[in-house]
């Protein structure tokens, strides 16, 4: 018998008008996952006009999205997607970078995979 794991860290910081969302993800991305990120990042960004937000996604651990997950994600690009500014994708599968690239079509900013994490870091603070 195989033990299946899951765990969603979300966390948010705010300077003015710019926003850093952190998320770390192990196992596969559910509805439930979307369920709770979504209102930390709504309220987070309700009343501030134009904010930009900047996200660091840990993927290193993530073993894909239910497929009700993935009609979240695309629900919060589409309602969402020209607040985001940079989206790096920390991973090391070659579907995440896709992921990365995919992703892209659906922000006003640019997103971008990085298998290194300083790299990633570095890429969004050059942003602030």
């Amino acid at each position: 018998m195989s033990v299946q794991r899951h765990g969603l860290s979300v966390g948010m910081e705010r300077t003015n008008g710019d926003f850093f969302l952190s998320v770390r993800v192990r196992g596969k991305l559910t509805h439930g996952d979307y369920q709770a990120m979504v209102p930390i990042l709504e309220s987070a960004i309700a009343g501030v006009d134009n904010p930009r937000i900047n996200v660091f996604f840990d993927a290193t651990e993530l073993d894909g999205w239910e497929a009700r997950a993935a009609w979240d994600d695309l629900k919060l690009g589409l309602k969402h997607g020209r607040q985001f500014n940079r989206v790096a994708l920390v991973g090391n599968r070659r579907w995440q970078e896709l992921s990365a690239k995919v992703g892209s079509w659906f922000i006003g900013g640019e997103a971008r995979f990085f298998e290194d994490e300083s790299e990633a870091m570095a890429w969004l603070e050059e942003a602030a």
